[in-house]
């Protein structure tokens, strides 16, 4: 599989910043050129090839391009389109998967594509699905060690900003996603800030869960927690697999 990105772009506004584009091919022979830097690797049997290329004229051209604008490219050829988000520096690649109720990529390969030092480097892949049940949009996550969650708190800001730029909403918009820990409603606000409602927290401990016994009903709240010798009033709570 070819996987190629254009430009990176974050949930917060941030200042002119270094955009790299990434080529990759499964497969082939393995070679990294960052400027006048090339390096070589190979993991096991299993050969990759990742071209990475920067300079300050990157910076003018990747602004200009919107995620929406790229990723009108239809995926020929084995080639997955993709940008890249961040939230408060949890990073993921997010894929338009609007066509399709199955990931566009396995648990195995996102896992590759999230390596630092092999891959395009990531926390997770995060795949824009069609709603279910009533909902706008289906989150589905893979983690960077190939595994799913139920849901990620920055991902799912990410993942609304995401949803504004390939639907070119403007101003203020809300939505429903459908995730593993449930409904999900994030809100985009006027300033580009993504405000979410993380649903009602779980407080009931062995809900949580902790070993802590419940001092206010079956909650833990405030309770006292010793820890070598030193004592923490802390409270129990869960908001989901993040």
């Amino acid at each position: 599989m070819e996987i190629a990105a254009a430009s990176t772009v974050s949930v917060a506004p941030q200042p002119p910043r270094l955009t790299n584009a990434f080529s990759r091919k499964l497969g082939s022979v393995s070679s990294l050129s960052f400027g006048s830097i090339e390096r070589k690797h190979c993991i096991g049997n299993a050969k990759l090839r990742v071209s990475a290329s920067s300079s300050m004229d990157d910076v003018v051209t990747a602004e200009k391009i919107s995620p929406a604008s790229f990723l009108d490219k239809r995926e020929t050829g084995g080639v997955l389109h993709f940008v890249k988000y961040h939230g408060l520096g949890n990073d993921f690649i997010l894929v338009d998967n609007r066509d399709s109720s199955e990931p566009k990529i396995t648990q195995e390969q996102a896992a590759k594509l999230c390596d630092r030092n092999f891959g395009v480097g990531a926390d997770g892949v995060i795949f824009a699905m069609p709603g279910v049940n009533g909902t706008d949009y289906t989150m589905r996550i893979f983690n960077s060690d190939g595994s799913e969650p139920e849901m990620c708190g920055n991902g799912v800001r990410c993942f609304a900003r995401f949803i504004a730029e390939i639907e070119n909403l403007q101003g203020k918009h809300s939505f429903t996603i459908h995730t593993g820990a449930g409904l999900i409603v994030p809100e985009i606000q006027v300033d580009g800030q993504v405000k979410v409602d993380m649903g009602i927290p779980i407080l009931k401990a062995q809900d949580v869960p902790t070993k802590l016994p419940g001092n206010k009903g079956e909650a833990v709240i405030q309770a006292e927690l010793v820890v070598d010798g030193v004592s923490w009033n802390v409270t129990c709570v869960s908001m989901g697999n993040l």
